[in-house]
């Protein structure tokens, strides 16, 4: 009887067999399971980060992690890739229904000091993660894609914002992201560093800059 409920214990506890799942039903779980991880990414980093650290931080098994994740680094990026995806349209409503320059400026920087404040640890793994690709070759593709998708999405903002004052962006997208992106690190890494001052400094730096640019 003891070994019966064993056994039971043991199906349930154990991942199910990859050939029994539809593949978007497969993905589905990775994208639940990676969402469910990026907390503990965030609190402990790229670093000290391995998929028993994280089975012990959540209520997966370590046996699930590894039969949806082939190692860490299929994990970390799937989990910062999933981030990444809601973040570069947070700012689609904002930057479709503004009537204004300074209705969608505003709208932008609101935002933005938003996300510093509620998600600094998640964009924080997010450099962790881009650093790590000049020497993880496994991460390079995904960063790549990431950094694209970032570039994109500043650079809608700021054509709409050129469009609503009939003027032309005057840098080319590549420019316009490395400026805004070298920027958010800086007063991110402030912020993070307690300087109650990082997130208004940020806002006002763009307010100046951005009528220059376009």
């Amino acid at each position: 009887m003891n070994q019966a409920l064993l056994k039971a214990k043991a199906g349930r506890d154990a991942p199910p067999r990859r050939g029994r799942l539809p593949v978007d039903k497969f993905n589905a779980r990775r994208v639940e399971l990676a969402e469910a991880a990026l907390a503990t990414l965030a609190d402990i980093g790229y670093a000290r980060t391995s998929l028993r650290e994280i089975a012990q931080k959540s209520e997966f098994t370590h046996g699930v992690l590894h039969y949806y994740f082939s190692d860490k680094f299929d994990l970390i990026c799937c989990s910062v890739r999933y981030y990444k995806a809601k973040c570069v349209t947070r700012y689609d409503q904002i930057t479709a229904t503004a009537r204004s320059r300074e209705e969608l400026l505003e709208g932008f920087l609101e935002k933005l000091g938003e996300t510093i404040r509620t998600e600094a640890h998640m964009h924080r793994l997010w450099y962790d993660l881009r650093a790590q690709a000049l020497f993880e070759s496994a991460f390079r593709d995904d960063v790549t894609a990431i950094d694209k998708s970032l570039e994109d999405m500043v650079w809608r903002i700021m054509s709409r914002y050129a469009a609503l004052g009939d003027k032309q962006i005057a840098v080319s997208p590549e420019a316009l992201y490395a400026l805004f992106d070298g920027l958010f690190q800086k007063y991110l890494l402030q912020h993070l560093s307690g300087d109650t001052d990082a997130i208004p400094a940020l806002q006002s730096e763009l307010r100046r800059l951005l009528p220059m640019i376009g």
